[in-house]
């Protein structure tokens, strides 16, 4: 979950690889650090917090070097700290590297160097042992940095991505990526490696995929990449097609707020690209036809945090439209609980950042068992897409704050699509239906603006409610779906305790906790369940809770048993959790702002979960 940035060209490494460094800060912020070739040494500076602390100890220090690397770390080993800050350096500081991951073997590794080499420690991190190892290997290779690097590869164990520089080797970057994102941009005169596209979008669009167990070496003039029998791999680069402006910004006071605000327009992006002429659903990336879902018992849709809850609205539409029976599971228990996977299993993997590793690990457990794979992702080449035998791309955009929005519902879009297009193959729903949701579907962008323009609404009852210790969310059907993802932005970012439950399971525990003024956020958009919901509100009113419930207009008789109502425009049953949902990141983000917390990168958290 940590960001990576190399240069080697002509330029000042330093500024650029900060530069870097402050758009993948989304990736992990407990420190920084950059380490830069210049005049036959390594120049080593890193600093615990926030990339604004390393530029106070490097401002004003003349460092010219025009080849680097860069680091933003999330902690895994060893808690965040100057000395465990990377670029870690090897035994006599001629060899650096930054890390994103995790080296399983990493003490065995550690004790060899101690044992065999007399070599000491300064940090708790496994990220030092590959640092003090390739200075080893980097003398019995003759001082080729690329051999280093393979030979330590083939004795590590683990999960990761790095990128090492050593001070005789000038103008040479060696990166090596296992099972976490690595990427190279490709410029005129300069090259780029970064763990993700963002870091390096100012200067290149021509960006180069690294597949599994690859190595990477970089100089001004070339970029090489080599399998994992060191055997020279030709690929030719993708154009980006969006844009450095599509990250900034763009004159809202956060990421998030912009990125709740920019919905309207990736819900469209999402669902026009997958129309044809005729107005009917086509996804260009699914070759799934009639035949194969005739071969086709099962689906499973495996996910984590908010991707999970958009598999909870997608296994209740896509049940309901295609007729095949849905599990939903958490990515990271999935391969752990011997799943029964076969060829007649459709499985259904879900990642904004197509990089998560637990869902990646689910999905090679599932493909390994015969399994068809079809991935929803928001980004192109990533990992999970590459992987799979189907992909639905989102088309969210960049979404560079730590709680996700818009790639959330962009998620719910793309199952309400597959949905669709599963029951029309299936012949499970009529065309008056398909065409039904279809139009509901085309109406979510307008219905979603509708909402945004009455935030102030929402920025009042969070103005009153910010304070409090815990809140509780409840709803039936879809809306416990949205329940479980509201609680979870609400807690993600103001740090209030919050949780979500199945109305119907207040009974068996959790009404115990009500007390006078406790707040409950009751969802209640589905009709058909509107009356038992009702009951539910009337259960923890009873008990003098704060209730803040959530309904479709027009159902103002919810008003008697409600001390708050925000209304969301009227809908079908099935297509309200787009709407309801865009109330509850609102909340989350007012009550965040009023508390004055970090609202894009809130703590502990980073955006790409490449480590178990």
């Amino acid at each position: 979950m940590c960001g990576i940035v190399g240069y080697t060209g002509h330029e000042n490494a330093k500024d650029i690889i900060i530069d870097g460094l402050k758009r993948l800060e989304y990736r992990g912020y407990d420190s920084a650090g950059i380490a830069i070739q210049e005049k036959g040494k390594l120049i080593v500076r890193k600093k615990k917090g926030e990339i604004k602390e390393l530029e106070k100890l490097i401002d004003g220090e003349e460092i010219t070097g025009t080849t680097g690397i860069g680091h933003t770390r999330w902690a895994t080993h060893g808690e965040p700290s100057d000395l465990n800050a990377h670029p870690h350096v090897s035994a006599d500081g001629r060899v650096a590297v930054v890390h994103n991951g995790i080296v399983e073997n990493y003490m065995e590794l550690k004790r060899q160097l101690i044992e065999d080499y007399g070599i000491l420690f300064e940090s708790e991190t496994d990220t030092e042992v590959i640092a003090k190892m390739l200075g080893v290997l980097l003398e019995e290779t003759d001082g080729s940095l690329s051999d280093a690097v393979y030979e330590l590869t083939r004795k590590m164990r683990g999960t990761y991505a790095f990128a090492a520089i050593a001070a005789d080797n000038p103008g040479e970057i060696v990166a090596f990526r296992k099972d976490a994102p690595l990427i190279a941009g490709v410029g005129e005169g300069f090259n780029f490696i970064a763990s993700d596209i963002p870091a390096v979008l100012r200067y290149v669009n021509d960006i180069v995929l690294i597949e599994n167990e690859e190595m990477v070496v970089a100089t001004p003039d070339s970029l090489r990449i080599y399998d994992e029998n060191h055997n020279l791999v030709k690929r030719e680069p993708m154009k980006v097609t969006w844009s450095l402006e599509d990250e900034e910004k763009g004159g809202y006071e956060h990421f998030m707020l912009k990125e709740i605000h920019e919905q309207p327009k990736v819900l469209k992006e999402t669902l026009y690209r997958r129309l044809d002429e005729n107005g009917r659903i086509y996804l260009d990336g699914i070759k799934l036809d009639s035949e194969d879902l005739k071969n086709i018992d099962k689906i499973y849709i495996v996910a984590c945090g908010t991707a999970y809850h958009a598999g909870l609205v997608g296994k209740y539409v896509i049940e309901k439209m295609s007729r095949i029976p849905v599990e939903v599971d958490i990515a990271s228990e999935f391969r752990y609980r011997d799943p029964i996977v076969d060829e007649h299993t459709l499985f259904i993997a879900v990642s904004q950042s197509g990089e998560t590793l637990d869902t990646l690990a689910a999905l090679r457990e599932a493909k390994s068992k015969g399994a068809r794979i079809l991935s929803v992702v928001n980004v192109v080449g990533s990992s999970v897409a590459r992987e799979s035998d189907d992909v639905f791309y989102t088309w969210a955009g960049p979404e560079i704050a730590v709680a996700s929005t818009k790639a959330y519902t962009t998620q719910l879009v793309a199952m309400y699509l597959i949905a669709l297009y599963l029951g029309d193959l299936t012949g499970s729903i009529t065309e008056e239906y398909y065409q039904r949701i279809l139009n509901e579907l085309k109406s979510m962008p307008d219905k979603i603006q509708q909402i945004l323009d009455r935030s102030d609404e929402i920025e009042n009852l969070a103005e009153y409610l910010y304070n409090r210790d815990q809140v509780f969310f409840i709803g039936r059907g879809l809306d416990s779906a949205v329940a479980y993802e509201g609680s979870l932005k609400l807690k993600e970012i103001s740090y209030i305790n919050s949780f979500a439950i199945a109305a119907g399971e207040l009974k068996h525990g959790t009404i115990a906790l009500m007390e006078p003024e406790t707040v409950v956020i009751a969802l209640a958009t589905v009709d058909r369940l509107f009356e038992k919901m009702y009951s539910n509100i009337e259960e923890v009113k009873a008990r003098k809770a704060h209730v803040v419930s959530i309904a479709k207009e027009g159902r103002t008789e919810i008003e008697r048993q409600s001390t708050n109502v925000i209304y969301i425009p009227d809908c079908a049953d099935e297509v309200t959790p787009i709407l309801s949902v865009v109330v509850l990141q609102l909340f989350a983000y007012f009550v965040a702002k009023i508390k004055g917390e970090n609202i894009d990168k809130p703590r502990n958290l980073a955006k790409s979960v490449t480590v178990e």
